[in-house]
């Protein structure tokens, strides 16, 4: 595992970086909280001017970059060293990183695309409102961004991979690549297995899936029938889906970001 994040020397590494940028209380016409936005550019983003980039969205904002944000002080999923660190080496492409906050106690809300019988949720219809609705038309015009969905992924782990994958099995047409990372498939006596056979026709969808082999025997066999259910849809391993079993990964904010370069190269692979 990778040292911790040291809280105490952030300000040197985040405050003074002109590549990393934060948007405070962004407010949407859907949901009532604001909530701060996270931006991290590509160095080619100061360097060359005429260059438009990918964007990578992802969920649960605070806990990528800053250990002074995270919601576990000290413990980020190092994202932009991450990436800076695969774009340096051309594994990757340059990429836009764009963290969404969640409001705390709305997390669950906003991140279950359905509501379930005992624990309530469902506002992820709104929560996807708000992200192609309100978040990414700013970031479109604010930035030099490639708009496609080929080139604007959207990702998260827990809750936040849940909802990555239902957002975007129901808006192919923004979001093309997906990083369901350690997903909770368990909401709703798995409805999202039941998303994936009923939405037709299949979405073009490239998608990254992950589950730790620590998380939990009904969490591991739970994201096992969830591959399976995609490659019966008619995704395939090594070409539009890569699944990822991680030995001793348990659920925290350290194991995501020791996999979050592997999520990378395979959402965004070097352009030939």
């Amino acid at each position: 595992m990778q040292p911790l994040d040291d809280p105490d020397n952030a300000a040197n590494d985040f405050d003074n970086n002109p590549r990393y940028i934060i948007l405070r209380d962004f407010r949407s016409r859907f949901l009532p909280d604001p909530r701060d936005i996270f931006l991290y550019l590509p160095e080619a983003y100061l360097t060359e001017a005429h260059r438009h980039f990918p964007v990578f969205y992802l969920h649960d904002g605070q806990n990528l970059f800053d250990p002074r944000h995270s919601f576990i002080p000290g413990h980020t999923w190092r994202a932009n060293s991450t990436t800076d660190d695969l774009t340096a080496a051309g594994l990757i492409e340059p990429v836009i990183l764009v963290g969404i906050a969640n409001t705390g106690i709305q997390r669950m809300p906003e991140y279950t695309p359905d509501r379930d019988p005992r624990l309530g949720g469902g506002q992820g219809a709104l929560y996807a409102k708000l992200l192609i609705d309100d978040l990414k038309p700013k970031i479109d015009a604010d930035y030099r961004t490639l708009p496609d969905a080929s080139n604007t992924a959207l990702g998260g782990s827990s809750l936040g991979g849940l909802i990555s994958l239902a957002i975007g099995l129901q808006h192919p047409g923004i979001f093309g690549k997906l990083a369901v990372m350690s997903p909770s498939v368990w909401w709703n006596d798995r409805s999202i297995l039941r998303l994936v056979t009923n939405t037709n026709p299949r979405p073009n969808l490239r998608i990254w899936l992950d589950m730790g082999m620590a998380e939990g025997l009904n969490h591991l066999r739970d994201t096992d029938l969830l591959h399976t259910r995609l490659l019966t849809r008619g995704w395939h391993d090594g070409v539009d889906l890569a699944y990822l079993r991680v030995p001793d990964a348990q659920h925290n904010e350290d194991a995501w970001a020791d996999r979050f370069g592997q999520a990378l190269q395979f959402l965004f692979p070097p352009q030939k």
